[in-house]
């Protein structure tokens, strides 16, 4: 029983959807009463884009065993998807209250909260996330975005660094640390971070923005 599950999910890491389908049905009829088949379908359904069919496999995983955390995991990854951030939310809280400890899941509640436009209640979730990876370069950028929007600058800049320092072509990080060097009136510095990042991504129209404001304020002093 257990390999057909393994079988499946070693098809679906590398893309073999069709196969990792084969797996779980044969693993659902074996074992129709073993939620872990119904996750399994759903999480492949999802990552093809079969999002409708994808709930209802993992409604029906939840049927049978109510504290299946990653089936609410699977549920709310679909509405973040279809950015129903709110209902996201409640399953992404739902997944951790069923003892989902991993650091997507902290993740995902922090990104959902984000979108809510709440990052006073994101922060924890992200601080979490990355307390459970620290090599997430997505999640340390995050919880960077997350304390400049609660005016935490200087503990900002360190996630943004921390950024850089995982991903030095992360445009995003560059950008950001430019406007925090902007904020502080250390605009040669921040100059070179707006130029840094346009390097890495010459469409960068906040950058670019952020330079030639630079460019005026050295003007000026000049």
């Amino acid at each position: 029983m257990e390999d057909k599950n393994q079988i499946g999910i070693s098809h679906m890491q590398k893309g073999n959807y069709e196969e990792a389908i084969k797996c779980f049905h044969d693993a659902i009829e074996e074992n129709p009463d073993d939620p872990i088949g119904y996750i399994n379908f759903g999480t492949v359904l999802a990552s093809a884009g079969e999002e409708e069919k994808a709930l209802h496999f993992f409604k029906k995983a939840i049927e049978l065993d109510n504290n299946a955390a990653t089936a609410y995991y699977g549920i709310g990854s679909v509405y973040y998807k279809r950015q129903q951030f709110a209902q996201a939310k409640d399953m992404f809280e739902q997944a951790i209250q069923k003892g989902l400890n991993d650091g997507d899941a902290f993740f995902m509640l922090g990104m959902s909260l984000m979108h809510l436009e709440a990052p006073r209640l994101a922060l924890p979730y992200l601080q979490r996330a990355v307390e459970l990876n620290e090599q997430d370069t997505e999640a340390i950028f995050q919880l960077g975005l997350c304390l400049a929007q609660l005016e935490f600058v200087d503990e900002a800049m360190n996630y943004f660094q921390k950024t850089i320092q995982l991903d030095s072509r992360h445009a995003d990080a560059y950008y950001n640390l430019g406007v925090i060097y902007a904020y502080k009136d250390d605009i040669k510095t921040a100059m070179e971070m707006f130029t840094t990042a346009l390097q890495i991504q010459p469409d960068h129209l906040l950058a670019g923005y952020g330079k030639k404001m630079m460019e005026k304020a050295l003007g000026n002093k000049g």
